[in-house]
């Protein structure tokens, strides 16, 4: 039996598969990733959340780019694989999707918002840091842009962020509490597009395997990961799915 068929039989003896994406899935979408080579963080250093707590010269900076960067991930659009994954949530067949991606793409695609566990947050929008007030984005980068202004909470004058985590940021307890109880509730984990280097999310898929479940990895790089699954794809993520995921 070759991969695709084996894949395919295990989607459809499993009673609840879980999804762990990374940015692997959307670069399919046109979002480029952060670690390859070409990649983001190979064309600027990522900014510290203490920096950014700490210096205005930074807010700055960490504003520009985020505009700068929405050019790109505003025009993405679900790929065959978001769509492969949202049709195995509809069915049923699927509960959820643990993501380390911050674009919204598996929101988008048709998966409730109440089954996508986001580990790293979300670039669409903005909040308080202080009290998690919610802020539209297009708001803040008109004031930006226009009058050069930094955003603050008109509630309670705290610094307002992009509502992703940033390096050096506590991880959010909740997701992270709600990725492990999915991990140790599914007979079938995928982890797809993730290098699983960052932790403590990397951690998530091991804990699956550990618990019982079935581990695939589909990657286009091999991963620590790889001599715990059953079974490891180094291919394009979104036609495969879409192959093994038709009926």
């Amino acid at each position: 039996m070759n991969q695709n068929a084996a894949l395919r039989e295990m989607i459809e003896s499993s009673k609840n598969i879980v999804f762990f994406t990374g940015a692997g899935i959307s670069t399919e979408s046109g979002i480029p990733d952060f670690r390859s080579p070409g990649g983001i963080w190979s064309k600027m250093a990522p900014i510290q959340f203490q920096d950014f707590l700490s210096s205005e010269e930074m807010q700055r900076e960490s504003w520009r780019r985020k505009f700068e960067t929405d050019k790109t991930m505003k025009i993405a659009k679900p790929n065959a694989g978001h769509y492969a994954i949202q049709r195995l949530i509809e069915t049923g067949k699927a509960s959820n999707v643990i993501t380390q991606n911050i674009d919204n793409l598996h929101q988008v695609s048709g998966v409730p918002h109440d089954r996508v566990i986001e580990l790293h947050g979300n670039a669409t929008y903005a909040s308080c840091l202080s009290c998690n007030t919610r802020y539209e984005l297009e708001v803040i980068k008109q004031s930006f842009i226009v009058k050069g202004e930094l955003p603050v909470c008109k509630f309670c004058g705290g610094l307002v962020k992009t509502a992703t985590i940033s390096f050096g940021q506590a991880m959010p307890i909740e997701p992270m509490q709600k990725a492990e109880e999915a991990a140790l509730s599914c007979d079938l984990f995928f982890a797809i597009g993730s290098s699983l280097v960052v932790h403590p999310a990397a951690q998530i898929p091991l804990l699956a395997a550990r618990n019982g479940a079935q581990l695939v990895i589909i990657n286009r790089e091999k991963t620590p990961l790889d001599e715990f699954a059953h079974i490891v794809i180094n291919t394009e993520i979104g036609h495969l799915l879409s192959e093994v995921t038709s009926y």
